[in-house]
């Protein structure tokens, strides 16, 4: 896991995991310093990541006094128990469906939850943050969000890509990325990550993007892409495109066992 930072408010917590066939997903939290810590998401629910000893990192994690949850998928939630614990202080930032979703593996305490709608802003220790729902999402439990104070916008799995390398996918700016891999990669994931695209209609699509052209992010902190400064009108533009994207199809067991008789049974392990 890679520690970046962007100013002194910001810190990206970059790890990434491979996905064979298509490339290095990225898989960012983040943390927004200030009088009141938020902490973005918590990570790959994988053992061995290393999620709270990067968060020691930059924050101590008793001073976290709030966890924005974007949504309740399992590369945002690796962590977020064992911070709860470690920060007993802090208020978890999600949706009623989100926290229904959590609770049918293990009840989130009620008593910490706040429940913010898309349109909704927080207060953190001065700081506002709006949520909105992001133009391309996966769970219905999506919120992003748009900090007033320094035109920083968090938007969850929306604008993500997968890297052609493991270095690209944890780097600090998505500038060094090829531009072709980049453009192709941002349709890629669309069509993986919100297939219902290719079936919107297309005046509403594109209505949804308003709040954040509005906003007009001086930098976008996907969960699934290095952090982006000033690319915010880029990518809204490539993301409008999204519906005329080749739908994304799958590998089928043929294509799995293809793939499998490729591989070398590993050693027997001399104990």
């Amino acid at each position: 896991m890679e520690i970046n930072r962007i100013g002194r408010e910001v810190s990206v917590l970059s790890d990434q995991a491979e996905v064979p066939g298509i490339g290095f997903l990225p898989v960012n939290a983040f943390v927004l310093h200030g009088a009141e810590p938020v902490v973005v998401d918590t990570g790959l629910s994988l053992p061995g990541r290393g999620f709270l000893d990067a968060l020691g990192t930059v924050i101590d994690p008793a001073d976290v006094r709030w966890i924005w949850l974007t949504h309740p998928d399992r590369d945002h939630t690796g962590a977020l128990f064992d911070l709860l614990e470690l920060a007993p202080r802090a208020r978890l930032v999600t949706t009623y469906l989100a926290m229904g979703i959590m609770s049918t593996e293990r009840p989130l305490p009620v008593d910490r939850v706040f429940l913010l709608n898309p349109g909704q802003s927080l207060d953190a220790g001065g700081r506002r943050l709006t949520g909105f729902r992001p133009p391309l999402f996966d769970s219905p439990a999506t919120v992003g969000f748009f900090d007033h104070s320094n035109g920083v916008c968090v938007s969850s799995d929306c604008f993500g890509a997968p890297m052609p390398t493991p270095e690209l996918a944890t780097c600090d700016d998505v500038a060094n990325a090829p531009a072709e891999a980049l453009h192709a990669g941002q349709l890629l994931w669309a069509t993986v990550d919100s297939p219902w695209v290719h079936n919107v209609d297309r005046d509403r699509y594109l209505a949804t993007m308003a709040p954040l052209r509005e906003f007009d992010p001086a930098v976008i902190l996907s969960t699934h892409l290095p952090p982006a400064p000033g690319r915010a009108a880029e990518f809204l533009d490539r993301a409008a495109t999204a519906p005329d994207a080749d739908p994304f199809v799958g590998p089928d067991q043929a294509a799995l066992e293809e793939l499998l008789a490729t591989f070398e049974p590993a050693p027997p392990v001399v104990t």
